[in-house]
């Protein structure tokens, strides 16, 4: 496998009581990009997110992390090897603050979970990485506020930021952009930019138009398979992918997506 494809899926098929709900999928996803897997509902992408971060076993195919057959391995372990799916350690707790959020989901990677039981005063070494972290998701504004009380826009950015406290090479997305308004939707866009700069993100998003700026890969699901991979550039002028997604009209122009 080449250096620069940091995760690989080789004929990746699964099938549930013999319906097959991903057929043969092929994905290569180069280290330090944004890869978009996108599709119209119902076109496998959850089913593939899912295969790739372990939370499913495939039927059939190979999975390479950084050249190493992961098709076998347990989720927490890929965790471990520096692939992190949001959700996996973003559970936020709703009546801790924004930092407590953070300093909490620091502990897993030093190995001080314990601490979770200790006085609060054993957990001040970790404030200065809890609030480069904060800063880095733009919430430092929120810090002393519960998570109950963030903003739909701002609880994604509070999950981002205690997922990023496991430093991992590879961070898997799933519709982050998923139920925003415009100004969320922006805001989130800008965060998983800079996000990308140091790591590799792989995200599952529904809207053809929401990635056009974001993504520097975009893969097109159809039915459990591959229709279309490229850039936005190209993906949007299949026909395929036009049909796919609305008929026999145009894909959405990158213009009209300026927001994401």
């Amino acid at each position: 496998m080449s250096d620069d494809i940091i995760l690989e899926a080789r004929d990746l098929t699964k099938e549930f009581k013999g319906f097959v709900a991903v057929k043969e999928v092929n994905l290569r996803v180069r280290r330090g990009t944004i890869h978009a897997l996108i599709g119209p509902n119902g076109a496998g992408k959850s089913t593939v997110f899912n295969l790739l971060t372990k939370f499913l076993t495939p039927t059939r195919g190979t999975i390479l992390f950084k050249g190493r057959d992961i098709t076998r391995t347990r989720p927490a372990d890929i965790a471990r090897l520096g692939m992190v799916r949001s959700f996996q350690i973003s559970a936020v707790f709703p009546h801790l603050s924004v930092l407590e959020n953070v300093r909490v989901a620091l502990q897993q990677p030093v190995g001080t979970s314990f601490h979770f039981w200790k006085p609060e005063r054993s957990l001040h070494r970790l404030h200065d990485r809890a609030h480069e972290l904060i800063e880095a998701v733009n919430l430092t504004s929120y810090t002393d506020h519960l998570a109950a009380e963030l903003p739909y826009g701002r609880k994604r950015a509070l999950e981002i930021a205690t997922t990023l406290a496991l430093d991992p090479e590879v961070l898997l997305l799933d519709e982050p952009l998923a139920g925003m308004g415009h100004e969320d939707i922006e805001r989130t866009a800008q965060l998983i930019k800079r996000v990308a700069a140091s790591r590799t993100v792989l995200m599952v998003e529904h809207n053809l138009s929401v990635v056009a700026h974001l993504s520097d890969t975009i893969t097109v699901l159809r039915r459990g398979e591959i229709l279309a991979e490229g850039p936005y550039a190209t993906v949007s002028r299949n026909p395929q992918v036009m049909e796919a997604y609305m008929g026999s009209a145009p894909a959405p122009t990158a213009g009209g997506a300026g927001h994401a």
